[in-house]
């Protein structure tokens, strides 16, 4: 009982002790974490503190968008149909000004903050302005307040001025604080509009705080592109521009095209798969607001993808990008069904059509939503199925419009679906090295030359035809690929039936060069690629099949001039001691006439390279200075006719090998009679 006496007496004693002791001690780093420690920022402060939030960083690209800010409010004028010209001046001092003659600024006191004016609430407070109204305006760039007011935050001087009711005002800021008050100018007759004057703050952007003319250029120039109905001036003091830049000192911008003028700039001398540019406008598309969009294949350059909401460049792309590239994916692979190549066609993704796609689409919409505060994407769900639905029904009838055209990107994108899969099977073969050994197809016979300067590499049919042509061979430079019959039509083939093929797998890998886009030149084994097949009809259609290979797969192996004929004889003629070797029945008669006299003339017939000895096949064909080679080649003008005359014969449709068979009924006959 004394223990428990005790206990209960230290307890009654612990409950008189002052509360100071009885209270526990804070755990370790909270000691002088108090109410005080709360700090609380006023007006623009956050902005300046932490300007990354606002526009990305305090970088060049930052430093430009506060450009961009102001410009965006000039351009929601003239969208909203309250403006018709903006003035862009960079001056001399570094100051920069953006001019338009739009409603201006309010100046009269705000209703909430009545000793101040709405001019100056919206330049000192963030969140305030005309656009969450939508009765202001019925699509913007942002919104108003966020925008100007952190241009003001970071700006060493902003001075405004807003002519209204004939009337001008001007207001003055320094680092986003009111210098004085608003003050009235005077009366002014002929000015209506904003100007905002500025110029970057140094203790924000430090060792970047100096405009580029260029980039202000560009900027300028593209706002004008994305609004039709809007002229843009452009002036730059002299002495700020580069010397051996191209900026002009003064421009003024007036695109009345839109997108179309731009996408014209942009991709000026380039080919392009179609010949004309899809392009479309839609007002008031399903009650939201405008759409626009100018769209070009490229056949040789990658492509790029510009995109715009209520003319802000949105670069990381979003919710109307999502929306073109399913409109233009699904509208091609329905033109296809309806032609019957929707099974060819299965195989091509939005990736193989955009690949080579130049694009410019511009989408005005209410209340956009974007993620960030500097607008570099767009969230708006509904922007999706708005372009989508749009864009794609546009598409289908300027498909249906243009048959040829629509081939073109048909074929094109088709191929690039096949060149893709095809890579993806592929294993790129690379040159003979001291660490790496190659490997090669079990029946090519290679040279001892390591290098491709100076190598050849002979194509032939057949292991009878191989046999012969490597014991007639140079074994130092000339190396044979023995293929078994005719090798596959490329031109008509799937890309299953090519990944699946082993000549045309061996073909690749002793030449140590990938097809299509990954060509590369520098990894081409030899230097000349001499096609020997037998002198008759079979050997020349399996010449055909073989440059129709070449011509699709690796048309730069041709361009650059690797790619022969070789002319091996068809006759050998004999009369005694003299030998001749002709290649054709032409060619026969000119020796018998020229070179042998009276008497019987022994003419044999080779059936094949097989038939021929060693000896004669290296006399005849493969020796150098002996033989005679065609070389194979584009002729740049004829391009265009080449293509097509490789679609006709080899393509897809045997009903254009049949017109053209008809076509030539009577010089076919006539060969028929010479060979009698």
């Amino acid at each position: 009982m004394a223990a428990n006496d005790d206990l209960f007496g230290n307890a009654a004693r612990a409950k008189k002790a002052p509360a100071e002791a009885r209270k526990p001690a804070p755990p370790p780093g909270e000691e002088g974490y108090t109410a005080a420690s709360i700090e609380v920022l006023e007006g623009l402060e956050p902005v300046r503190r932490r300007p990354g939030m606002y526009i990305g960083g305090t970088d060049e690209t930052a430093l430009h968008h506060l450009f961009a800010e102001v410009l965006d409010n000039s351009m929601d004028e003239a969208v909203a149909g309250h403006a018709t010209r903006i003035e862009v001046f960079f001056e001399p001092d570094g100051f920069l000004s953006v001019t338009d003659n739009g409603r201006g600024i309010p100046v009269d006191p705000h209703p909430k903050f009545p000793k101040k004016s709405a001019l100056e609430v919206i330049m000192c407070t963030l969140h305030a302005g005309g656009k969450f109204d939508s009765g202001a305006y019925q699509t913007s760039g942002g919104l108003h307040g966020v925008g100007v007011s952190v241009v003001n935050a970071l700006s060493e001087r902003l001075e405004v001025e807003v002519a209204r009711a004939q009337t001008l005002y001007r207001q003055i800021f320094e680092r986003g604080h009111p210098v004085g008050k608003l003050e009235t100018v005077g009366r002014v007759a002929n000015r209506r509009g904003t100007k905002v004057r500025f110029r970057p703050d140094p203790q924000i952007f430090k060792d970047v705080c100096k405009f580029s003319p260029a980039r202000l250029f560009k900027m300028a120039r593209a706002k004008a592109y994305l609004f039709g109905g809007v002229e843009i001036r452009w002036k730059c003091a002299p002495e700020l521009l580069d010397p051996n830049g191209k900026t002009p000192a003064e421009a003024v911008f007036h695109f009345p095209g839109g997108l179309k003028d731009y996408l014209a700039a942009d991709i000026e001398g380039k080919t392009q798969v179609a010949d004309s540019f899809f392009v479309g406008r839609i007002d008031k598309a399903e009650r939201h607001g405008s759409l626009e969009w100018a769209v070009a294949w490229l056949a040789h350059d990658d492509g790029f993808v510009h995109s715009y909401c209520n003319t802000i460049p949105t670069p990381d792309g979003g919710t109307h990008e999502s929306g073109l590239r399913l409109a233009l994916l699904r509208a091609l692979k329905d033109h296809a069904e309806r032609i019957g190549q929707g099974k060819r066609a299965g195989a091509i993704t939005a990736d193989d059509l955009m690949a080579g796609c130049a694009a410019l689409i511009s989408v005005f919409i209410r209340e956009p939503e974007f993620q960030g505060q500097n607008k570099s994407r767009l969230m708006t769900v509904e922007a999706s199925r708005i372009v989508e639905n749009v864009v794609r029904d546009s598409f289908d009838h300027w498909l249906a419009a243009s048959p040829a055209q629509a081939k073109n990107l048909l074929d094109w994108a088709i191929e690039r679906a096949e060149d893709r899969l095809r890579r993806r099977a592929e294993k790129d073969v690379a040159r003979k090295s001291a660490t790496r050994k190659l490997r090669l197809p079990g029946k090519l016979a290679d040279c001892t030359n390591t290098a491709a300067e100076g190598s050849e590499l002979f194509i032939v049919e057949g292991d009878s035809a191989g046999g012969s042509a490597k014991q007639a061979r140079d074994r130092a430079s000339q190396a044979v690929l023995p293929l078994r019959g005719k090798i596959l039509n490329v031109a008509s083939a799937t890309r299953d039936k090519m990944a699946a093929n082993q000549q045309i797998g061996d073909l690749v890998q002793a030449l140590g060069v990938a097809t299509g886009a990954h060509y590369r030149a520098e990894e081409l084994r030899y230097d000349k690629i001499i096609i020997m097949t037998d002198a008759d009809v079979d050997g020349a259609h399996i010449a055909s099949l073989l440059i129709t290979f070449f011509y699709r797969q690796m048309p730069k192996l041709i361009e650059q001039g690797h790619l022969y004929l070789a002319v091996p004889p068809l006759y050998k003629l004999t009369q005694g001691a003299k030998t001749f070797y002709a290649r054709d029945e032409v060619h026969r008669d000119e020796i018998i006439k020229k070179e042998f006299g009276r008497g019987k003339v022994e003419i044999n017939r080779f059936k094949g390279l097989g038939e021929m000895m060693p000896q004669q096949l290296r006399d005849t064909t493969m020796a150098v200075g002996k033989r005679t080679l065609l070389k194979v080649g584009i002729v740049e003008e004829d391009r265009e006719e080449t293509a097509d005359s490789v679609e006709r014969l080899m393509g897809t449709k045997p009903e254009a090998r049949f017109a053209f068979l008809q076509e030539r009924a009577a010089f076919a006959a006539q060969a028929d009679l010479v060979d009698l």
